[in-house]
């Protein structure tokens, strides 16, 4: 991968990048690759899919932003997606992680560093985040269903602000069980945004807050998984 490529790519969402950027993303591929020998962060790691399948489609999500959002939170990043690439692109987005596995947060403070950039990361469940309706955008990447992932998230989005949640092919019947869910805890969706990269394709559900989320939510994981919305 190539910086006039990665640069054609992201030009295409309206997103420009720099070469010290694209340093960047080449720091972050070097030590996703290192840190996923020893541990499981992602299962793919071929340097073009890398780029397409993790960056490229964390910063798709750009293109969603309130033109006014100052604040992201990010459920269960993992290796870092979609919040980091974000975070390389856009400096002045203050950028909360909140991610419960140790060994993933011990990742994710090496990258950190490496990168220079400034993250609060919590290693904590986002259940007992206490931060509740205190962010513009708030986004988790495959972490669970729409109607479960409406819980996790909802709560902590602003009124006004947005859940972005990436999803795949199966994303219309997915819609459909949560209507019950983002009714609930105060949301609508509002609009889906296709994202393709030849034979890549994703969508990102854009879900608006209007109303307080019942101060209940989100329960414990385990009620959640066992009585869903």
């Amino acid at each position: 991968m190539d910086y006039p490529t990665f640069s054609k790519w992201l030009n295409a969402l309206n997103i420009p990048v720099n070469p010290e950027q694209f340093n960047a993303f080449n720091t972050y591929y070097d030590l996703l690759v290192d840190w996923n020998k020893k541990m499981n962060l992602t299962a793919i790691t071929e340097r073009d899919d890398v780029f397409i399948k993790h960056f490229y489609d964390a910063l798709s999500l750009i293109q969603a932003f309130p033109k006014a959002a100052t604040t992201l939170l990010d459920v269960g990043s993992g290796a870092g997606f979609p919040s980091i690439p974000i975070k390389i692109m856009l400096q002045s987005l203050n950028v909360t992680i909140v991610e419960s596995s140790g060994k993933r947060v011990r990742f994710l403070e090496t990258l950190i560093s490496n990168l220079d950039i400034d993250v609060t990361l919590i290693e904590q469940r986002i259940e007992a985040f206490k931060h509740k309706e205190t962010f513009d955008i708030v986004t988790a990447r495959a972490v669970a269903s729409l109607n479960t992932l409406a819980e996790l998230c909802l709560p902590f989005v602003k009124i006004g602000g947005v859940l972005l949640a990436p999803k795949g092919k199966g994303y219309r019947e997915e819609l459909a069980l949560s209507q019950h869910a983002l009714s609930e805890l105060g949301a609508k969706h509002v609009e889906t945004i296709e994202v393709h990269y030849q034979d890549y394709e994703r969508v990102i559900l854009v879900i608006k807050k209007y109303t307080h989320s019942p101060s209940k939510y989100p329960r414990n994981f385990a009620r959640i998984k066992k009585n869903p919305l």
